[in-house]
Formats: C-alpha cells, structure tokens, sequence
C-alpha cells in the first residue's frame, strides 16, 4: 500500500468518525429526551445548542487551521467530539445538556473545518475528484451509526454506556489513523491572527451555493418526515420513506459524484444537481401521494449529494486566503442556510402550507445553478479583502 494510499485512509478515517458521533447522538434523542421529561418546545429549544456551538468556533476552526496546521487540529477536534458525547448521556437536566450540546457543536465544527482541509490536499496530490467519496463516508457512519445504537436500544444500554463505547471506538480510530494523515496543507498565505472577513466575491458565491443547498439539506432532514405525516398521509409504517429514500440517495451520490465531477467538471455537476433537487420537489409537492414523493425524495437526495463537497472543493482553491480561513469563512455562509432554512419552512407553512413552504425550496435550490454559472472564471489572485475585523 503506498503512501498516498495510507494518508486517503487516514483521512476517510477523520471523516467516518464524525458521522458515527453525530448519529450515535440522533439515535438516542427519544430516549435523553423522555429522561429529562422533555416537550417537543423544549427539545427544540435544546437543539439549536449545537448550532449556536458550530457557528462560535468558526472563526477559532480558520485561525487554528492556519496556525496549527489541519493535521494537529484533526486530532484536537475528534478526541473533543468524541470526548463531549458522553456528557449528553450523563447531562441531567436541560440546563447541563445545553452547554454540553454547544460543545459538542463547537468541537464537531472544528472538526469539520479541519478534515476538509486535508480532504483538499489529499484532492491535490491524486489531481482529481475526490471529496464526494469522503462525505460519502460521513452519511456511512450515520447509518452505521443509527443501526448501533438500534442495537444498543435494543439491548437496554443507557445512552452514557453507548456513547463511551463510541468514544472508545473514535479513539481507537484516530490513534490508528493521526500518524498517516498529510503533515502540510496547500493553498495561499492567509493573514495571521484570530480574524472574521467579508469574503471576497469568489468565495461569497461558493458561500451563497452552500447557503442554498444547505437550506435544502436542512429541510429534508427536519421535514420530510413531517411532509409525508401530515400531507401524504401514507401507511404509519412507512411515514419515514421519503427521508430514507433521501439520505440513501445523498449517500449514494456522495460516492459517485466524483466520478460525474471529473467527467462534467464543478460548474455542471451543480447545475445538475440544482436540477435535480427542484425536480424532486417539484414532483413531490405537486403529487403528493406515496408513490411519486418517495421518487421525488429520491431525486432531491441525489441532488442535494455533491452540493457541500463541491463548494468545499471550489473553497480550497480560493487563492486570497488559505483552505481553512476559505472553509470557515464558506462553513459560516453555508450553515447559515442549515440553521434559518427549516424555521423558515415552520413560519411559510403555518402561513401558507406545507406543500407551498416545500415549493419555495425549489426556489432556493434553484439558485445553486444560477450561482454556479459564475463560477466559471477562476478565482481571482489574492487580494487585500475591504473589511476584516480582529478579534
């Protein structure tokens, strides 16, 4: 096994074990929830704790990734992540539950900034495509993951003696993996310091992409299960269909997109995905019965498959910045869109509908074609950026 070989498998690695946390986490929720006699209002409230986490370590995960170096700040991220799981099984009450989500949040975002940027050294060193296969990994670990702690449910394990035998298993892993991982990452100087930037526009338009397919990533995974509960109505035992069928086909797509970017190239492959998100919304919304949603879901998780890996790979390219000052300053943008885009929905469909609020995504995953037809020039050369505010 060469080189190059053993360093894609460290970072896959790196990418496996964020996925296997976060759905170890997703599994237990019911069960964390009724312990602490949680209401559905009161769930909600808790759960933007994560994202309040991930958008506070924006700017340390740009300023940690250019000084430190992504390979250090790898192994950082994922022994936090995987440290902070086992305080949301012994958190007892909502008001210890809710710093350790933002932990949890802060340190899985750092984590993310950090392996996308050795996914885009390791892209450089093949000359190829090659990111859609590492996220591709992360939505295996979440199956995986959920299946575990299916089992672990099954089983009667508590949610603290699961989440240490994933914190057992993630430290196995990244033992294993840290020593293979790229020792120096690519890209351009950025400017030193713990700072926030206005992104130039090269980057505000990849940021914009991952902004709107983000929005719709967030709306399958909050409410596609609620769509087909209360508007297509099918069988109880099959209301979760239209989510499975999306995460299946996101996943599915992650491990083939690549192969479609290097035949189509970036600008393309996001038209095609743009198309295929409002095509599956559009079927979806228009026939809402079981049959032609399920189809619908399908095309909307193909869609939404390669739209993060791809704006993360036209970010690394940036040449004003480096890759982990772009990632931070594109994540910011992007996840923007994961946090507003499902309260949204709630607010157009108490409005309007359900269907209406669904139809104003395709609306929104429309634009990630129009965005991606500027994108055909290449970035433009470093340049002093209008605004940047130290912190």
């Amino acid at each position: 096994m060469t080189a190059t070989t053993k360093s894609r498998l460290a970072v896959s690695a790196f990418f496996f074990l964020p996925g296997l946390c976060f759905a170890s986490w997703a599994s237990r929720i019911p069960d964390i929830s009724a312990k602490l006699g949680l209401n559905s209002g009161q769930l909600g409230q808790l759960l933007l704790a994560i994202p309040a986490g991930s958008l506070a370590s924006l700017p340390l995960a740009g300023w940690l990734v250019h000084t430190w170096g992504s390979r250090r700040t790898v192994l950082l991220a994922s022994v936090l992540y995987a440290g902070f799981l086992p305080l949301l099984g012994w958190a007892g009450s909502f008001w210890t539950l809710a710093p350790a989500l933002a932990l949890f949040g802060l340190a899985g975002n750092l984590l993310n900034i950090a392996v996308n940027t050795q996914a885009i050294g390791m892209q450089q060193f093949y000359g190829k495509p090659i990111m859609g296969s590492f996220h591709g990994l992360w939505s295996l670990a979440g199956f995986l993951g959920g299946a575990l702690g299916t089992v672990l449910i099954g089983w009667h394990q508590s949610p603290l003696h699961h989440f240490l035998l994933v914190l057992g298993l993630c430290l196995l892993l990244a033992a294993s993996a840290f020593g293979y991982t790229l020792r120096a990452d690519v890209g351009g100087e950025a400017t030193s310091g713990l700072s926030l930037r206005r992104p130039d526009p090269y980057l505000l338009r990849i940021g914009l992409i991952a902004f709107c397919g983000m929005m719709s990533e967030g709306a399958m995974f909050d409410w596609a299960g609620v769509y087909f509960q209360k508007v297509v109505r099918p069988d109880p035992t099959l209301v979760t269909a239209g989510y499975v069928a999306c995460m299946s086909t996101m996943a599915l797509g992650r491990f083939l997109s690549d192969y479609f970017t290097h035949r189509f190239g970036t600008v393309r492959m996001l038209q095609i995905s743009s198309g295929l998100i409002v095509s599956g919304l559009t079927l979806a919304v228009a026939l809402p019965y079981l049959v032609p949603a399920v189809c619908g879901f399908l095309l909307i998780g193909f869609g939404i498959a390669s739209v993060v890996p791809l704006s993360y790979s036209a970010a690394g390219r940036a040449t004003s910045v480096s890759p982990g000052v772009a990632l931070a300053l594109v994540s910011t943008i992007g996840f923007l869109g994961f946090l507003l885009g499902p309260p949204l929905i709630g607010f157009l469909a108490q409005l309007f509908t359900l269907r209406v609020a669904l139809g104003c995504v395709a609306v929104v995953a429309l634009g990630i074609g129009v965005l991606a037809a500027l994108l055909k020039a290449e970035p433009a050369a470093a340049t002093p950026l209008a605004t940047e505010v130290a912190l």
